[in-house]
């Protein structure tokens, strides 16, 4: 796909301008997301009236790519720019975009989601957690989990249930809530099998949450949600271009936005996830090669393989990307990427161990331990790989997993029945548990 846009008309030629005039090493993190978002260059894909610049998504790629390539600090990672800017500028209302987008974009804020439930997490419209109206506020309780970033979190996408009477997918409401309310909203990290704790646990005892944080109408919560999983798959899937990751930390509990930013610009990302959100078939071919396995038949037809599905993946981003351009779409696509990039991460995790062979098995848990192997097998790639490895069942099971993914596809696009139930039309109080 070519770009047909001279350069008086190239945003990346316009951008480029702007970081000689702004981009300063000296000033804080908070000071350049400030400059960055204000500029609409933290989220050029958002509506210009809501801190973007109307972009489309591939030329919101290349904006991101030029910020990385200059050498600057990229825009504020992590849900809030992924996920919660672009639903509230669909769903909310002026003023929740200058109250909400404005702090995203500028790295002010950063913001996790509080959806899946220990009983509502395949069948999300079976949350239990309760909203019970208190004058021009709610009280929440219940427990969310797999809340991931929950521990830097200022503030929170909630789903909420407002109206037992009906059925499940028509009583729910979306809220932008408070994180930080003292013992009303605590937060346990769940720590995974690569040693890190990237996900989270929340219990939520009489928090509140002003009426007016309330993003769209009121019981009609299910299709705000489904607008945020739809960012969601669309950002995580392969092609998507988009990480949620961040190399300073956003919002006012990481304490990175008073730092120098020039000391972050060089600063690589530790942790298998940047490895996990797209292919690795660079990588693993450059270690095919100094292993000695380049040659092997089957070791080249994995890379291939993997090669392949990247590509396909990357191809169906950009005809989404034109299509939603011309005010089309393609439904089931950010399924199908979404279940592409569980397959690249299961053959980058079988390529890797594959050439790694026994070192494949060492993997460290913390900082002292990862020094310890690193300079034991004078190989730090292979440790970040292992960890790859160990975190790949992940993608098949967060932002929907894989099964869900191809009910959605069965029923909603290729129009099989669905499962029989009459959760449509038995209000949700009346269901049995998980119903």
């Amino acid at each position: 796909m070519t770009n047909d846009l001279d350069d008086s008309q190239d945003p990346v030629v316009e951008l480029k301008a702007w970081l000689a005039d702004n981009w300063d090493p000296d000033i804080t993190v908070g000071e350049w997301w400030q400059r960055l978002g204000l500029a609409g260059w933290s989220a050029p894909s958002l509506p210009v009236h809501a801190y973007g610049r109307g972009l489309s998504a591939n030329d919101s790629v290349r904006v991101q790519d030029t910020i990385a390539s200059f050498g600057a600090l990229p825009a504020p990672g992590g849900l809030g720019l992924l996920l919660a800017a672009p639903t509230i500028a669909a769903f909310g209302t002026p003023e929740q975009i200058e109250l909400y987008v404005k702090a995203i974009v500028t790295g002010q804020q950063a913001w996790c989601q509080l959806f899946s439930e220990p009983g509502a997490g395949s069948d999300l419209a079976g949350l239990q957690t309760r909203a019970e109206r208190d004058g021009d506020e709610w009280i929440i309780t219940g427990q969310k989990v797999w809340t991931s970033g929950g521990h830097f979190a200022d503030m929170a996408m909630l789903l909420s249930r407002t109206d037992p009477d009906v059925p499940k997918h028509q009583g729910i409401t979306y809220f932008a809530f408070t994180m930080r309310q003292g013992d009303a909203v605590e937060v346990r990290p769940l720590r995974e099998i690569t040693g890190h704790a990237m996900f989270n646990e929340v219990f939520i005892t009489e928090a509140r949450v002003r009426d007016d944080a309330r993003i769209g109408e009121l019981n009609h919560g299910w299709a705000v949600a489904n607008a945020t999983l739809g960012f969601e798959r669309s950002g995580l899937g392969a092609g998507g271009g988009h990480a949620s990751v961040s190399v300073a930390i956003p919002g006012t509990v990481g304490g990175d936005l008073e730092k120098r930013v020039g000391d972050f610009v060089d600063r690589e990302v530790g942790g298998a996830v940047p490895l996990q959100m797209g292919s690795t078939a660079d990588l693993l071919i450059k270690l095919a090669r100094d292993t000695g396995r380049i040659e092997d038949p089957i070791v080249r037809q994995d890379l291939m393989r993997l090669h392949t599905i990247s590509e396909i993946g990357r191809y169906g981003s950009l005809r989404a990307k034109a299509a939603y351009a011309s005010g089309r779409d393609i439904p089931g696509l950010p399924n199908i990427a979404k279940l592409s990039m569980s397959a690249i991460a299961r053959l980058n995790r079988e390529i890797a161990l594959g050439l790694m062979g026994p070192y494949g098995t060492l993997h460290a848990y913390d900082e002292e331990a990862a020094a310890t192997l690193d300079a034991f097998t004078g190989k730090p790639l292979y440790r970040e790989l292992t960890e790859m490895a160990l975190h790949s069942p992940g993608p098949s099971i967060y932002g929907g997993t894989d099964q869900v993914q191809r009910n959605i596809i069965g029923e909603r696009i290729l129009g099989l029945p669905k499962e029989p139930g009459n959760e449509k039309t038995m209000p949700f109080r009346d269901l049995p548990k998980n119903g």
